[in-house]
């Protein structure tokens, strides 16, 4: 007999989760607040221009593949991807501009032509981050985190030293590089995952294995291509969609779910996965008396950064400009502090440039650029139309002058989008952007449970919970969360 099973909420979480639930015979309803699935990876069109919302950067191909694997499938059934070459470029200076290349011997010379002697180090920088990431991706990430004891390993146990977990990233870059430029490439991954590098365990140099050595992606037709090849397979199982369709609450009895309550009616289910934010399905969907957590315990949380983002159409081309570009034209580690430690609007901010239309002509009316700006910020943050403007301006005024672009005048569509809006569309914690932060004292069993303490048949997944944030690890949740509530409630088929 078939288990109907609920899926709250239909981002990369969701789609995964849900996905894997029908394969295994569940019936599956899916329900997503928005008139489109893909959560923070929606897309919308404006004017010609197609703006992916939220992720922009193809890393780790493999998690993407293994997904696709499960239902005998590979990402090329769906979408073209295509490797960057420059992966990304970074802006120290209208004169110090350094095109990251997509091969590794090309990498290891630039690393040679900015320090003589770094090439070799890079080798062994790498040869370590492999390893991190073979270990992390085989036998950390995919393991549901309810007990320690997953993960007494013999070949963990024995590598454990390898992975670099109580040594800073930050001591562990700079005992192999000195100069400031190779410094910041190496440490500038960890920014989104909520601390500083000389709080960022030395593990997640992973990061740079997987940006430097496995590349730098596109999806033609962006994100929004994923999302809809994700969705395809999951209709492909059987799972409904229901757009538009808000869930206001889950009734509960006797430490049981009987369903959801959507849009006034309440649908009755078996089992419950929530997708959405973790915290607000806790707080405010459940009933006080079956929460897991309290709101102290979330205000306390240590999360990822939030951000300001610009979504702009601009009616030329701008050739200065590469597909991915990093303007690190000021302090990294002042703007971080402002990220983490102060909580504060930056006073001279790092950010993102995101130009797609320079690799898909699809995204930007001919003879056009579709650009996406963002800039990483505290979560809570006070978010003010005025705030927005003011940032706007310091922005294209650094972009110009280090580009030697004219761009403000030729803005043909501008949106912003910040703290107010994640939380009004995705209910964010905080007005979080990406999760809670990757800091030893959240990692693995130390976040949120997959599986809710009070209610035996409600289950989570998504970037508040295990293993954390990114499009990855967000595919990873919800295959972790379908395979462990299909096993704890013995729906397999």
């Amino acid at each position: 007999m078939s288990k109907k099973v609920g899926v709250i909420g239909a981002g990369f979480s969701g789609l995964s989760a849900a996905a894997m639930l029908a394969r295994e015979g569940c019936e599956v309803h899916c329900f997503e607040r928005h008139d489109r699935p893909g959560g923070r990876a929606r897309q919308f069109e404006e004017d010609g221009f197609v703006f992916d919302m939220g992720p922009s950067w193809y890393w780790m191909p493999d998690i993407f593949e293994r997904f696709f694997a499960e239902f005998g499938k590979r990402p090329e059934d769906y979408y073209t991807l295509k490797k960057l070459d420059p992966a990304f470029t970074i802006w120290f200076g209208r004169d110090n501009v350094m095109d990251v290349p997509a091969e590794y011997a090309d990498l290891r010379a630039l690393f040679e032509s900015r320090e003589p002697g770094s090439g070799e180090k890079l080798d062994t920088f790498m040869r370590e981050a492999q390893y991190k990431y073979d270990v992390s991706m085989r036998d950390l990430v995919y393991q549901p985190s309810t007990s320690w004891w997953e993960y007494v390993q013999l070949p963990l146990i024995k590598g454990v030293a390898r992975l670099d977990v109580f040594r800073s990233l930050r001591a562990h870059v700079r005992k192999l590089f000195a100069h400031p430029d190779l410094v910041a490439l190496m440490e500038f991954p960890v920014l989104f995952l909520g601390a500083q590098p000389e709080r960022t365990p030395a593990m997640y140099s992973l990061m740079n294995y997987a940006g430097l050595k496995l590349g730098t992606w596109y999806p033609m037709g962006g994100f929004g291509a994923v999302v809809e090849a994700m969705q395809t397979v999951a209709k492909e199982q059987g799972v409904q969609f229901h757009m538009d369709s808000g869930v206001e609450g889950i009734d509960v009895e006797a430490g049981r779910a009987l369903g959801l309550v959507v849009d006034g009616q309440r649908i009755d289910l078996d089992s419950i996965l929530a997708t959405a934010d973790y915290s607000h399905v806790d707080q405010r969907l459940l009933p006080a008396a079956y929460r897991s957590y309290s709101q102290d315990y979330w205000d306390s949380r240590t999360l990822a950064p939030s951000c300001l983002i610009f979504y702009m159409g601009v009616d030329k081309r701008l050739p200065a400009l590469r597909h991915h570009n990093l303007f690190f034209d000021e302090d990294l580690d002042a703007h971080a502090r402002e990220i983490y430690v102060t909580a504060k609007w930056p006073a001279r901010p790092l950010f993102y440039v995101c130009c797609p239309s320079k690799t898909d002509p699809g995204v930007a009316p001919e003879g056009y650029e579709n650009v996406f700006i963002l800039m990483p910020i505290a979560p809570g943050l006070s978010d003010s139309d005025a705030m927005r403007r003011r940032y706007f301006e310091t922005i294209m005024r650094r972009i110009e002058e280090l580009s030697g672009e004219s761009i403000k005048d030729h803005i043909v569509y501008l949106r912003s989008y910040c703290v107010n809006d994640f939380k009004d569309d995705y209910h964010a914690l905080r007005g979080n952007a990406y999760g809670l932060a990757n800091v030893l004292r959240q990692t693995a069993v130390l976040r949120p449970r997959i599986r809710s303490k009070k209610v035996g048949n409600l289950f989570f997944a998504g970037h508040l919970t295990v293993p954390g944030p990114g499009v990855p690890p967000s595919i990873i949740s919800g295959q972790v969360a379908a395979k462990y509530l299909m096993r704890k409630m013995q729906y397999a088929s």
